[in-house]
């Protein structure tokens, strides 16, 4: 099969850059379900901005380009041997291109491969079937929507929810309590697939094979099928919104599978998937290796006329603007930025920033409580960000930049912010008290960027300045960024207010409405 790499090349890097036709409609309803005057409504905007733009500049939709699963189903006698060494080339050479971000990283010692290659990734499941052809099917699903799959183990007592048994409605119970948990950290408005049964291993596998799933399909099963309607439904009453900022869509798909399990055990496990929908799927034919069919529509048969493009950019300025007077104002920030104007700062306002800001993710926040920062971080702002980064000639150049979840510096955030005098912190998915309290003491702010909007905000970055750490591999690494007109919203202020915790609440009071059971 001499074209078999070159094929799964195309895959990885369709997948990466453009969102099938399934995915595209699921957003476009919730656009249309949401109100555009909103900071949920400027939200989906942005990201329906950000599809368009990966796809022009065939670019990675979102900076996190995750754990690349492959699930391969082959001819019987077919080399699986052969086909996995192709594999981990196109996965390479993927990776030079840009069209994935470095992600494998080694567990004991941080270090990052480079390559995306090493113990355990990329995730490959072979499959024989009685088919001529090779069907090969490949997701994206970044940390931050991974890290907030869950497993629950019946019965169970859940938050707002009370206890869940072993049937239906405890089912029921689990899966709106796994939305609810997500809150906005996940990139909502999000994709859930649900797994009944099996042990804990297999339980979330089948989990995740359910987001392979079409969008628009019809489960076979009538009871689950009622469960997928029933969640989509009640899900986007709990008001958490897109990025959890409030509104009326939460989630915009949800899928469930259920296996046979041991007497002592029933698992339901819930794989959640971000807006940023990545997968595809090929078939190729098994002598020559090349793509016969794309399994997924395409999402460039359906891409936005140069009209409705520009329809999208005009509502999205005009929901900044009424966002600004309803809820709040928008405000230009050049770097360093005082205490003075942190302080007039409020939750709700939107904030551009121009000057100099500077990326830093786990590593570095580590890195940071025991060490000196290596310059003045006095009035700065810091990314939580781990860009994909590509190297010519004329040095370093941006190709995604989107924010990634927030809430895994909340040991480190608020000490930091003190030490070096940090004034602004930009992410997604909000922080918890012990940094909001650090933002009242010392005068600092908050601010949430649209989570996979990766090409929107890569636009904004006019240079790279520098580098350090490299050694903590290019995600981790400190990058020094020049920006000009990057907008997000204040979130939690040096008053003590934060929108995260005040959805939360709102939310975990929405939840208990669907205490009663309902599938009897």
């Amino acid at each position: 099969m001499k074209h078999f790499e070159e094929s799964v090349y195309r895959l990885i890097v369709e997948t990466s850059t453009n969102l099938p036709g399934d995915v595209r409609k699921a957003v476009k309803r919730g656009r249309e379900a949401e109100d555009a005057a909103t900071r949920a409504g400027l939200a989906l905007a942005t990201i329906a901005q950000n599809i368009e733009m990966a796809e022009t500049q065939v670019s990675p939709i979102c900076q996190d380009t995750g754990m690349p699963t492959f699930v391969v189903h082959t001819p019987v006698g077919a080399n699986q041997i052969e086909m996995k060494k192709d594999i981990f080339k196109a996965v390479i050479r993927a990776t030079q291109d840009g069209k994935l971000r470095p992600n494998s990283v080694d567990s004991l010692t941080g270090k990052n491969s480079g390559d995306n290659l090493g113990p355990g990734t990329p995730v490959i499941h072979f499959e024989q079937w009685e088919e001529d052809t090779i069907d090969i099917r490949l997701i994206l699903k970044g940390g931050g929507c991974e890290n907030k799959n869950i497993q629950y183990s019946l019965p169970a007592e859940l938050e707002g929810l009370g206890k869940a048994g072993r049937d239906l409605d405890g089912i029921r119970k689990c899966v709106m309590h796994a939305v609810y948990q997500a809150q906005g950290q996940g990139c909502s408005a999000g994709f859930i697939g649900v797994g009944i049964g099996g042990d804990r291993t297999t339980g979330y596998e089948l989990a995740k094979q359910q987001l392979f799933r079409h969008i628009e399909d019809v489960n076979p099963n009538p009871d689950l099928q009622k469960l997928e309607d029933y969640v989509l439904d009640n899900a986007n009453k709990l008001g958490i919104g897109t990025m959890g900022f409030g509104g009326e869509v939460t989630l915009l798909g949800c899928k469930v599978g259920a296996m046979n399990r041991l007497p002592a055990s029933f698992f339901v496990s819930v794989a959640y998937n971000c807006w940023a929908f990545r997968r595809q799927g090929v078939l190729i034919e098994a002598e020559s290796g090349e793509i016969q069919e794309w399994l997924y529509e395409s999402g460039s048969g359906i891409a936005m006329t140069e009209a409705e493009t520009e329809a999208v950019t005009v509502a999205a300025s005009e929901s900044s603007e009424v966002e600004a007077e309803r809820e709040g104002k928008e405000i230009v920030l050049q770097t360093p930025i005082s205490e003075e104007q942190i302080r007039s700062l409020r939750v709700g306002d939107v904030v551009v920033i121009r000057g100099e800001m500077h990326t830093g993710r786990d590593a570095l926040h580590k890195y940071l409580m025991d060490h000196d920062a290596p310059l003045d971080l006095n009035g700065a702002v810091i990314y939580h960000c781990g860009p994909v980064m590509l190297k010519d000639d004329e040095g370093w150049h941006v190709k995604a930049a989107g924010p990634t979840t927030s809430i895994r510096e909340e040991p480190y955030q608020g000490d930091i912010l003190k030490k070096f005098g940090i004034r602004a912190v930009i992410g997604k998915g909000g922080m918890g008290p012990k940094t909001l309290k650090a933002l009242e003491e010392h005068g600092g702010v908050y601010l949430n960027a649209i989570g996979g909007a990766a090409q929107y905000y890569a636009e904004c970055i006019k240079k790279v300045n520098g580098v350090d750490f490299m050694e903590f591999g290019i995600p981790e690494a400190m990058w020094h960024l020049e920006v000009d007109g990057f907008a997000a919203i204040v979130t939690m202020d040096s008053h003590g207010n934060s929108l995260h915790a005040d959805v939360s609440k709102d939310s975990a009071a929405k939840l208990e409405m669907f205490k009663e059971p309902v599938f009897l």
